[in-house]
């Protein structure tokens, strides 16, 4: 019998196992072996964004539902989901779950689904590809939402997963996991408050089993030690939640340590399930239950799966947990667009997991999310002899897809990036034939449109968006996955040809940036009486520059190619110089004469010896424009852009 589908606007949370029980009844398919045994719409709009019309790809549909999935067990491709056995079963013996699913269709697609795990249940494929507002693209409501259209008007299908629990029911898309009922065990929250005020109410990750035994701690800086001032104290308002005291003499960014033992863990990991059954069921299933099938036939040819930030770090532990072969045997996604991942992957499959966790240079230190292996390829671990590798599963199903990783340069200072290219001694490893990997010279984390101040950075941020590369490496990508045309060789930093570099004496003497060498270490994460314990270190490199400080390495976009500064893809936290700032890269322009540069001592030529008037500014971006137009690394309608911009005095604009 086929999958059943229903229409409804009723509440997409539920909360406890009696509702999961009669949703089991309502909808599940007596067709035991479907892993998406309902599939409940709850909207639909044929004229989505306000009848916004995407060129010849037309206008689009917006479809919003709720996909049951059901996992047995007892199935080789489910088993290594951490406590699923222990789950609640409904009556065939399946573990039930229910994600949030959301897709986009224009009235001509090309036959290419996307399919983007949300990142901390928000859409950011618009703000990334199509240049949107976050909020926008997470709306998907009013015309200016999608952006510039490029996806649309280039005929994708584009869906949204909920895959992620922990995302409050009102803060966006996510998955409702059943609760295992009693396992209790140590969990350890943090928090890092950016405003200033005598207390803090703050929800537990889960909650507590007890009381007893609970312990806080405070940290000026990530490697200060703990310390538990007298004026440092805390209370439990319920098992969900406490109110901490915040001493007077502690910095406004002070990180907060919470130790305590909890109760009713989930098994987060069906999150990986759900990425990979709904988009099995879009992709292949012909009942009327897909709203993606027509006349009771299969409309898409071929899927991409694609994650910014933590979510692209989703797809990459989804990637090495082996779920892109689904219950049937089927590949899932046949290529993965990976934006800003590092060589990082997630706190996902294990006990009391934290889904939004991510060591960085000020905060969530010691979380187990960039365990070995770090890179695509098999490499063995110095510290336990291990030998793996993110594609060592799919390689043993033949289920692997092609991959496209874009990481800006802000990766190798903050998220181990050079692994994607090195082992665990530091020795240069290949890239895959199945991957591309791309760095992004002189971008932060998330691009800025322009340059400009941030309180807690000590330079203003950098100003260059990756996002025509992105456009480009996406096209790339759907070309390498439909008719088989290779994408453009990886432009990626590494040892063997000298692009990659130990962190100190890396930069030229630049008047106005403080080179102090700061990076996040990459630790060998082990588990302590009560705190994670860091025994051992790998070795991390970072991008070569020129003698104006730019990356090497990488791909650089004609606003570095063409310079009218220095890009760099870190900042010196304006309160510690030691430390880094959160996500920001940095920008520092050139002098505008030759008398002035003499006068700074800076040994970066000005602009006026660069470029002899504006013309021949805009002459060195176009040149470099349409190399990387003939490399793919560009498209035509961005290159122009980019002169135009030029022309207007747009394209590198910085504070002073």
């Amino acid at each position: 019998m086929p999958i059943r589908s229903s229409i409804s606007r009723r509440p997409v949370a539920i909360q406890t196992t009696a509702v999961f029980a009669l949703v089991s009844a309502l909808f599940a398919a007596p067709a035991a072996q479907a892993a998406v045994t309902a599939f409940d719409v709850q909207t639909r709009d044929a004229q989505a964004l306000e009848g916004r019309v995407f060129g010849p790809a037309g206008t689009a549909e917006k479809i919003s539902g709720v996909a049951t999935i059901a996992l047995d067990p007892q199935d080789a491709r489910n088993a290594g989901i951490t406590d699923l056995s222990l789950a609640p079963r409904n009556a065939a013996g399946r573990v039930e779950a229910r994600a949030d699913v959301v897709i986009l269709r224009p009235a001509r697609p090309n036959g290419t689904l996307i399919v983007e795990a949300p990142n901390r249940g928000r859409k950011l494929i618009g703000a990334v590809v199509d240049e949107g507002s976050v909020p926008g693209s997470s709306r998907l409501k009013e015309a200016g939402d999608a952006g510039n259209g490029f996806l649309l008007s280039q005929g994708y299908t584009l869906a949204w997963v909920g895959w992620q629990e922990d995302v409050p029911a009102d803060a966006g898309m996510r998955i409702v996991l059943p609760t295992i009922p009693g396992v209790t065990g140590a969990s350890r929250d943090e928090w890092v408050f950016t405003k200033a005020s005598a207390t803090e109410r703050v929800a537990l990750s889960y909650p507590a089993a007890t009381q007893a035994h609970a312990r806080l701690t405070v940290r000026a800086q990530r490697l200060d030690a703990r310390s538990n001032p007298a004026d440092l104290s805390f209370r439990f308002i319920d098992d969900n939640t406490i109110e901490i005291a915040r001493p007077k003499n502690m910095p406004v960014d002070t990180i907060y340590e919470f130790t305590y033992t909890a109760r009713d863990p989930k098994p987060m990991a069906m999150g990986f399930a759900a990425i990979r059954d709904v988009t099995a069921f879009l992709t292949h299933d012909v009942t009327s239950a897909n709203p993606l099938a027509v006349n009771g036939k299969p409309a898409i040819a071929k899927t991409i799966g694609l994650g910014v930030s933590q979510s692209g770090r989703v797809l990459r532990d989804y990637l090495y947990q082996g779920f892109n072969q689904d219950e049937a045997g089927r590949q899932v996604f046949d290529g993965l667009l990976l934006q800003i991942p590092g060589a990082r992957r997630t706190f996902t499959n294990t006990r009391f997991a934290q889904l939004s966790r991510n060591p960085g240079p000020h905060a969530d230190d010691l979380y187990p999310v960039d365990q070995f292996p770090s890179a695509y390829e098999v490499s063995r671990d110095p510290f336990t002899g291990k030998q793996d590798g993110l594609l060592q599963q799919c390689r043993a199903t033949d289920t692997c897809p092609r991959i496209v990783q874009i990481d800006s340069e802000y990766e190798f200072w903050a998220s181990h990036a050079s692994q994607l290219v090195t082992d665990g001694r530091g020795r240069d490893l290949p890239l895959p034939a199945e991957v591309r990997a791309f760095m992004v010279v002189g971008s932060q984390h998330f691009p800025s449109p322009v340059s400009k101040a941030m309180p807690t950075c000590a330079l203003p941020t950098s100003p260059v968006s990756p996002a025509p590369a992105t456009r480009a490496l996406l096209t790339a990508l759907n070309q390498w996955v439909t008719v088989g045309t290779q994408p453009p060789a990886s432009r990626y930093p590494t040892r063997a040809q000298g692009t990659l570099s130990q962190a100190q004496g890396l930069y030229p003497a630049i008047p106005g940036l403080p080179y102090r060498a700061a990076y996040v270490a990459s630790h060998r994460i082990t588990e302590g009486a009560r705190l994670p314990i860091a025994q051992g270190e790998y070795p991390l490199y970072m991008p070569r520059v020129d003698a104006d400080g730019n990356g090497i390495g990488g791909l650089r976009l004609p606003i570095v190619a063409a310079p009218r500064g220095t890009y760099v893809g870190w900042n010196p936290k304006s309160n510690n110089p030691e430390g880094l700032c959160t996500q920001m890269g940095s920008a520092v322009p050139f002098a505008a004469t030759r008398a002035e540069r003499i006068a700074r001592k800076d040994p970066r030529l000005s602009i006026e010896e660069r470029y002899a008037d504006d013309a021949a500014y805009v002459a060195a971006v176009k040149a470099s424009a349409d190399k990387l137009v003939d490399q793919r690394l560009l498209l035509a309608d961005d290159a122009a852009a980019a002169v135009a911009e030029a022309r207007a005095g747009k394209l590198a604009k910085l504070d002073q």
